[in-house]
């Protein structure tokens, strides 16, 4: 069966700078040498995000400049002891959850060390590189280029046994533990240092591909940022498979047949996708969070900006067991228990819409009325200890789901998908702070035990969410809102305690949005293509294929969705998700 095209590598083409890019170590030499050369003494910065390989840029670009004094900021790093007593609150003894950093990255160094540092530059003559993770707290830079690393690839990285954490030998830990300390500390100090660099970078290097480097002007990324949060785009979808995972992916999205299965796709989750920019001849891949954190109000909307900060609050992502198994039974923190225990802002609020499902599929979600909270916890701590299964039959809501319908996941209810269903999650940011309670007694795909949380989950469990009352609030509540020729907007969620609003647009002619100031999301739920463009022209029509995610920037304003291409003449449907006013 030829399924319609599933676009794994979206592009954004930017306008007017195709001579401000360079692909290559020698283009790149060639580039850097127009400006180090030109005084009597120049000092060029190469600040890093942590898991760029230092010693591709010792080959490939300090062993071109032989004459330069060369300065490793890294060398005055604090040692893994002092920085382990540092982060012990914010690492705790939990293998998946820590506490938010608020630390700055000058704290990581040792004041006297960056001190010396600073009066060797000072005293050098010629040209001088100063390079590594925190170079710029060095010397701001005559030329400053930034070495940019998505998070995605870091995570490769680290799984393929080339990366531990940043001033760490932890090559071997557990990758959850890793992974924990990038996420709770690493990636916020980095994000916290590297956002003012990119306000004012000369060249931003992409290293993402071994040995295959590209170079950007800061003139040309910056522009092309802001170019981004004029028009419709989408990031970089990254797929992984998981013990509970199916084969839907890999069929309709034309995906590694090796792989024994897909569980998860990232394909709106700005905080660890890539953005991939063309210039000319030239692609950039960048973190996709750059964009949020260089163009915010443009992007979110003043509004929104205003409530979340720099901070992407939507997030789309693909769950697929269809020809796989359950996933974890599990439930997320509320507000306050998330703010207090890990320092988030807000919480993991979810959904699941069923972009397709087997004939006898389910969703688990709430407690079977009647369900005695200290009953149901023993008999998960007896799951736990591997003493029997759990007993979900007796405990937990087993719901039917067919295609297009719409469950909500307002923290604190317990759920999980059953095996045979697709499901587009369409829910809050926060994205590891899943509480499981039961995970059908799997090992993952370590070969470890799949860490369960029930003293955490015992605190946040909502008891009160029964039989009823889940299917009175949160089993498709649709209402409809409004139509006209050719089209039918409904109103499909969310829960009153979730912040994100979601409307389902049916459509077989033009319809009309606008983002009324804030983020909009979207996925082509039903049908083949469907062209997205401006009714005054303001950006290029934008071509969006079944089931791909697609942001609207705030700045857009207003836009036209329209069944183009093969999907002419059928009836079609988005879901859109914004955040409430």
């Amino acid at each position: 069966m030829t399924y319609p095209p599933y676009n794994k590598h979206p592009e954004v083409s930017v306008r007017g700078f195709d001579a401000h890019a360079w692909r290559g170590w020698n283009d790149i030499i060639t580039a850097l040498n127009t400006r180090v050369l030109t005084s009597r003494k120049t000092v060029l910065v190469i600040d890093c995000y942590p898991g760029v390989r230092l010693e591709e840029l010792e080959r490939n670009v300090l062993a071109r400049f032989g004459n330069a004094v060369r300065i490793n900021v890294e060398t005055a790093r604090r040692d893994e002891h002092t920085l382990s007593e540092m982060l012990a609150r914010n690492l705790t003894d939990d293998r998946v959850f820590g506490v938010l950093s608020c630390h700055q990255l000058a704290e990581f160094f040792d004041a006297e060390a960056l001190t010396a540092l600073q009066k060797q530059v000072a005293e050098a003559a010629g040209l001088v590189i100063v390079y590594g993770s925190g170079a710029a707290l060095v010397h701001p830079g005559d030329v400053l280029v930034y070495a940019d690393m998505p998070r995605w690839e870091i995570q490769q990285r680290m799984r393929a046994g080339e990366l531990g954490n940043w001033g760490v030998e932890n090559l071997t830990e557990d990758m959850l533990r890793r992974y924990k300390r990038a996420f709770f500390v690493e990636w916020r100090v980095f994000d916290r240092h590297k956002t003012p660099l990119l306000k004012r970078c000369d060249f931003l290097l992409d290293t993402t591909q071994a040995d295959a480097p590209a170079m950007v002007s800061g003139e040309a990324l910056r522009a092309g940022l802001k170019q981004t949060t004029q028009q419709p785009f989408r990031v970089v979808p990254f797929f992984d498979p998981g013990v509970w995972g199916g084969q839907w992916m890999k069929q309709r999205f034309d995906l590694d047949p090796a792989k024994p299965n897909y569980a998860w796709c990232f394909d709106c989750v700005p905080e660890e996708n890539s953005l991939l920019m063309r210039f000319g001849d030239v692609r950039i891949e960048i973190p996709s969070i750059d964009i949020v954190l260089l163009q915010p109000r443009a992007l979110l909307g003043e509004k929104v900006h205003a409530r979340f900060g720099a901070e992407f609050p939507i997030r789309f992502d693909f769950l697929d067991t269809v020809g796989g198994q359950n996933l974890s039974f599990q439930v997320h923190p509320l507000t306050e228990y998330i703010q207090q225990q890990f320092g988030m802002h807000y919480t993991q609020d979810e959904s699941y819409y069923i972009l397709d499902a087997e004939p006898g599929a389910v969703v688990y979600l709430g407690t079977q009325t009647g369900t005695r909270p200290e009953a149901m916890m023993d008999d998960l701590r007896q799951a736990a200890r591997g003493e029997k299964p759990f007993d979900d039959a007796r405990f937990v809501n087993q719901i039917p789901a067919k295609k297009h319908d719409h469950f909500l996941i307002p923290a604190g209810t317990v759920h999980c998908s059953g095996a045979g269903t697709m499901v587009l999650e369409i829910s809050a940011t926060p994205y590891i702070f899943t509480f499981k309670l039961w995970d059908w007694g799997r090992l993952g795909l370590d070969g470890l035990p799949r860490p369960v949380h029930l003293d955490h989950g015992e605190q946040v469990i909502d008891w009160q969410r029964d039989t009823q009352w889940v299917n009175d609030h949160l089993v498709n509540r649709i209402e409809p809102v409004a139509e006209g020729e050719g089209w039918r907007e409904e109103r499909t969620g969310l829960h009153e305690r979730e912040f994100i609003e979601t409307r389902r647009h049916w459509f077989s002619g033009p319809v009309v949005h606008h983002t009324e100031g804030g983020v909009n999301v979207l996925n082509l739920v039903e049908g083949d293509e469907a062209r997205v463009d401006s009714p005054s022209g303001a950006f290029e029509p934008f071509v969006v294929h079944y089931a791909e995610t697609f942001i609207i920037p705030a700045a857009v304003g207003e836009y036209r969705i329209t069944p183009w291409g093969k999907g002419s003449g059928q009836q079609l449907a988005t879901v859109k998700a914004w955040v409430r006013g």
